[in-house]
């Protein structure tokens, strides 16, 4: 049996993979007004279509999802038009592209929602931190809880906003419920204190995200739908008393979907945390399904994770912003260029679509 390596194609679903090198969702806060993509938005993605999957940044699924400033959209007809070009570009050069479906919950700011709403999420819990806003950092609000009457509602916005992708040239979506948003907010305990079917045990506090898969792909269907989780990831004030438990019940209540894949950040954005016991390996033998692995690979790591059945794909985020041209240089093991962390959020073309390819 030939060895599987970064450049063996694959089969995700119904997206037909040239390699096994997975762009990173990014956030980098360049969308036009309207939380439209505009054209330099284009001309980045494009720059990286030799990745085997690009997933894109974080779409908002609606107006009241909104979490950071200048970060594109799904759910306007301007917003499906201007992803449109991205992914008519990226086909065009022969890449495959799935949009990431967000909704921040509680990590925004009411300037950022219409009629300066205050930010939603499962339990009625500040989380430490501040907010992105176009008025600068200020301090994140104390949440409404969402009432059980109104989760029916987010589940049918993310329906909508998969079937908008859709429209918008994509190959399939990613449901974000990673790094602290909504719906990772509803899967972990230290913000989820609910006390009805959506809080308590690892089962109920899953509901949404399921409910929300079984909605996506009804409406798309399951070879064009992932799933992100981050079981350790402290970033935006999360925790959970018992994430292996979490996680692996997450994982194998999946299955019943059949989905594309199921995409896992497997660091810890607190670099000052103790490490971490979880076992992804574990995490991994629950899902039956693709696994993405992201966190930290490089190619000798990567490789070793794919030969060992630990991964079917690798996720490189950073690496990517820095090299359009990633595919080609790990295959040609060429010097990487730096990135420039100051251009990172925010901006306009420098440190986003300038990066030198190889001569």
């Amino acid at each position: 049996m030939p060895t599987i390596d970064l450049f063996t194609p694959i089969q995700l679903g119904s997206i037909a993979l040239a390699n096994r090198i997975v762009m990173a969702p990014l956030t980098r806060n360049r969308a036009a007004a309207g939380n439209v993509p505009q054209a330099m938005n284009m001309e980045y993605y494009q720059q990286r279509a030799s990745a085997g999957l690009i997933v894109s940044e974080g779409s908002q699924i609606s107006a009241s999802a909104v979490g950071y400033p200048a970060t594109p959209g799904i759910h306007s007809a301007e917003q499906i038009a201007g992803w449109k070009k991205v992914t008519d570009a990226v086909h065009a050069h022969y890449g495959r592209i799935v949009l990431q479906l967000w909704h921040c919950g509680r990590i925004s700011h009411p300037s950022l929602l219409p009629n300066e709403a205050l930010p939603v999420a499962p339990s009625a819990i500040q989380p430490n931190g501040q907010a992105f806003t176009y008025q600068g950092l200020q301090p994140f609000v104390t949440p409404r809880e969402l009432a059980t009457d109104e989760l029916p509602g987010i589940v049918e916005d993310y329906r909508r906003a998969a079937r908008n992708a859709l429209a918008a040239g994509f190959d399939g979506v990613e449901i974000h419920a990673a790094n602290g948003y909504l719906l990772d907010q509803f899967l972990r305990d230290g913000s989820n204190r609910r006390s009805d079917d959506y809080g308590g045990s690892a089962e109920n506090r899953s509901r949404l995200l399921l409910e929300v898969t079984a909605a996506v792909v009804g409406s798309i269907g399951p070879g064009r739908v992932g799933v992100r989780l981050s079981p350790i990831n402290a970033f935006n004030d999360m925790s959970d008393s018992a994430p292996q438990q979490t996680f692996d019940h997450v994982a194998a209540a999946l299955n019943q979907f059949g989905l594309a894949y199921l995409h896992v950040m497997e660091t810890n954005f607190d670099t000052s945390a103790a490490p971490s016991t979880f076992d992804f390996k574990q995490l991994r033998k629950h899902f039956k399904g693709p696994y993405i692995a992201n966190g930290g690979y490089d190619k000798a790591s990567a490789n070793a994770a794919l030969k060992a059945g630990d991964a079917d794909l690798v996720a490189f985020g950073v690496p990517f912003i820095a090299n359009p041209d990633l595919v080609a240089r790990l295959a040609k093991d060429a010097p990487l260029n730096p990135p420039d962390p100051a251009t990172f959020y925010g901006g306009d073309e420098k440190g986003y679509t300038d990066y030198p390819f190889l001569a």
